[in-house]
């Protein structure tokens, strides 16, 4: 069975955005190699409806023009397929979208079914805090960055226990932990 993998850049205190989704934060120079790899295990990623737009965009338009340096993860991310989950859309430009109104519980485990690689999901904050609430995600890849918010968007509401499988250092920037649901 497929795993369901959160990749998600996070501040030291616990929030993945800004109050209005600012998200200037994140971006610090470090090599992109660890989502790389992240990205490799996987073949489907799933994308909240406001975030969804945004992320289509950017990572096709880099993949179409890359300009002096070549793109990997832009093709990889273009050419993936990519489920949007609405209440309200039932459609969305760009390639290998699909849109669905469907029960995301039932959604999920269905391509959790599925032959293939992993799934991915990136955000937004609210899908990612539904999948976090109905313990959807198996491995939690959490890239925590040095900046503490005060405010902003969670995509931990309750009480969730974790175990740590791995945790790294990465370019002096971000700290990879990687984490499974604790078994009780």
């Amino acid at each position: 069975m497929r795993k369901l993998k959160l990749q998600v850049h996070i501040s030291v205190d616990g929030f993945v955005a800004g109050p209005n989704g600012e998200m200037d934060w994140i971006h610090t120079g470090a090599s992109p190699q660890p989502v790389i790899d992240l990205a490799n295990s996987c073949d489907t990623v799933l994308l909240g409806r406001k975030m969804a737009p945004g992320f289509i965009q950017y990572w096709q338009g880099l993949a179409d023009n890359p300009g002096d340096q070549p793109q990997p993860l832009a093709q990889q991310l273009a050419g993936m397929r990519k489920i949007v989950f609405s209440q309200t859309l039932t459609e969305m430009p760009g390639r290998n979208v699909e849109v669905t109104t469907a029960d995301l519980a039932a959604t999920v485990n269905a391509l959790k079914k599925e032959p293939g690689k992993d799934i991915l999901v990136y955000g937004g904050a609210t899908l990612v805090s539904y999948l976090v609430d109905l313990n959807l995600i198996d491995e939690y890849h959490l890239f925590t960055k040095p900046v503490a918010l005060g405010t902003g968007l969670r995509i931990f509401n309750n009480r969730k226990r974790l175990t740590l499988i791995s945790s790294v250092f990465h370019d002096q920037l971000v700290t990879i932990n990687t984490y499974v649901p604790a078994s009780l």
